[in-house]
């Protein structure tokens, strides 16, 4: 028998290029220059040199839950149901200070996360919002924000949510901002039940072509907002949505305060 020839030997590796090392190298000091100088740390529980962490947003690992019954402003004192709505945790504890953080004080990163729970939850509750044949037509749309509010944060938090509830969704599920706040309403952050349920006509449905454009599919609109509290803010987009002849098939919120009397069911 003759024996084989041994295979030529394997190259080693090349060492990354100068300009590659370096720039790793300069990449680390520069990140760990920014933690010296703005340190990084969870919002919810200050654990440090973390963005968040597991403990304080695992609460929205959860499968969506009722929670309308906990919001005494949906109660609509006419014998019909109050508008059903679906969030995924307790507006307590690390979580809540994470919710501050994102839309507050200028933690927009949380917007992976957040919006990955989102769209979770879009998808979880795809077969009771749209059904087997699709959502051609629905529309998600965000509850909306002051003017001052949007100055003051130089975003719409709440539009990333509803983004990513619709993507959740699928099935042709799509996204407009068709609400907005009349006249010079105040932010809601720090407002009493009194004051909230005086803002119930501070909402409007937006006027103009793009907005009848958008509202045409006839399939109707799920809201979104981040926090449900009293529920004064969803009954005022349900009421203007209705008054412009588009049904509301319910909401989606990320936490809602819990009831002081009664938990919500799932």
């Amino acid at each position: 028998m003759t024996a084989r020839a041994p295979g030529p030997a394997p190259r080693p590796q090349a060492p990354p290029p100068p300009a590659v090392a370096v720039r790793a190298v300069l990449r680390r000091a520069l990140r760990d220059v920014a933690h010296l100088v703005l340190p990084v740390a969870c919002p919810g529980c200050s654990a440090p040199d973390v963005r968040w962490c597991p403990r304080c947003l695992g609460v929205l690992d959860a499968p969506p839950r009722r929670c309308e019954s906990g919001a005494p402003r949906l109660d609509r004192l006419d014998d019909v149901a109050p508008l059903p709505v679906w969030s995924l945790a307790d507006y307590t504890g690390g979580l809540r200070d994470v919710v501050v953080a994102w839309k507050d004080r200028g933690r927009a990163d949380l917007d992976a996360p957040l919006a990955a729970a989102a769209r979770t939850a879009g998808a979880s509750l795809r077969a009771r919002l749209v059904g087997p044949g699709g959502a051609p037509g629905l529309l998600v749309a965000g509850a909306p924000t002051s003017r001052a509010a949007r100055r003051a944060r130089g975003r719409d938090p709440v539009t990333v949510l509803a983004g990513a509830f619709a993507a959740g969704l699928g099935g042709g599920a799509r996204t407009a901002p068709v609400l907005v706040q009349r006249g010079r309403a105040r932010d809601q952050v720090g407002l009493g039940a009194r004051a909230r349920g005086a803002r119930l006509g501070a909402v409007a449905v937006a006027p103009g072509p793009r907005t009848r454009r958008a509202l045409a599919g006839g399939a109707g609109v799920v809201l979104v907002d981040d926090v449900l509290t009293t529920g004064a803010t969803l009954a005022a987009c349900e009421t203007a949505l209705a008054g412009a002849g588009v049904p509301v098939l319910g909401a989606f919120v990320l936490a809602a305060t819990p009831s002081p009397t009664s938990a919500a069911g799932p």
